[in-house]
């Protein structure tokens, strides 16, 4: 059997345009390895360009036209049509950037609130002087910049305290992030393949009791705060004022995840009323 067989290192990360997704989220001269080596400067404005740029979203999910997480799909949805996505997409095209800035990293799969959830959520953990940092491109509403991979490790953003933990599970070590002392998710140290990504995909996106396909969840970090949006509410929350969230109109909804960055035609853009007003009616039953 081959090293790249066992190894499961068959990313695919040719299929994306590195460049166009610098281009994209702002960042189209940053430099490559022959001119300076990858340092935390750099990667930190990559994450925060990121998660500023790109929203995260499930529309294509509940309209039932997710195309798949393959790499050349990725690139397609989130750079060229900005049709927004989840953390297998997010978290590959940001490890494909790292790549084409020369980092050395790792992806991680992981577990939403729980160590009973499944293994649903994937971020990326860079090497840098021997120092790990986990990156979370994919999640919605985490960490804007790198976070140290240790135990006690903490980081302030606005009024969101972020902390790494070392957890047991079975005997096992898993790291687990926590915001303002709720878990978000954890991660162990196994190696991922892409088999796997596409794995949770398929549960994310096809398992009847997955959450992505009866809730919409369109978010993004913007330069005043975060914005979230549903099938029915809009929630805004700005450092240092009450986090505020509203009922709001289908008509608002589509809007509003319009303005979150995420590109509809009038056919999607009517498509995702409908859903909205199913998702609605059936939460009213």
């Amino acid at each position: 059997m081959s090293t790249a067989a066992l190894s499961g290192a068959s990313w695919q990360t040719e299929d994306f345009d590195v460049p166009a997704y610098l281009e994209a989220i702002g960042l189209a001269g940053t430099p490559v390895p022959s001119s300076v080596a990858p340092d935390l400067d750099l990667l930190t404005e990559l994450h925060d360009a990121h998660v500023r740029t790109l929203p995260f979203g499930n529309v294509d999910v509940l309209l039932g036209r997710h195309p798949g997480v393959e790499p050349r799909n990725v690139q397609q949805q989130l750079v060229v049509k900005g049709r927004g996505g989840y953390c297998f997409e997010h978290s590959q095209l940001f490890a494909a950037a790292l790549e084409h800035h020369g980092y050395t990293f790792r992806r991680a799969l992981g577990r939403v609130r729980g160590l009973d959830s499944p293994r649903t959520h994937m971020s990326v953990v860079v090497t840098l002087d021997g120092v790990d940092w986990l990156c979370d491109p994919g999640f919605g509403f985490s960490i804007t910049r790198p976070i140290e991979l240790r135990d006690g490790a903490t980081q302030g953003e606005g009024d969101r305290q972020f902390r790494i933990e070392r957890w047991g599970d079975h005997g096992d070590s898993v790291w687990a992030l926590t915001r303002n002392g709720a878990l978000e998710h954890v991660h162990d140290d196994l190696p991922v393949h892409p088999v796997d990504v596409t794995m949770g995909h398929h549960m994310t996106s096809k398992w009847p009791e997955s959450k992505f396909r009866s809730n919409l969840m369109v978010m993004r970090h913007l330069d005043h705060g975060h914005v979230t949006l549903t099938q029915s509410t809009r929630t805004e929350r700005h450092p240092g004022q009450p986090t505020v969230s509203q009922e709001i109109s289908v008509a608002e909804v589509v809007d509003g995840v319009r303005e979150l960055g995420i590109r509809l035609g009038d056919d999607d853009a009517a498509a995702l009323a409908r859903k909205v007003s199913e998702l609605r009616a059936a939460a009213s039953d």
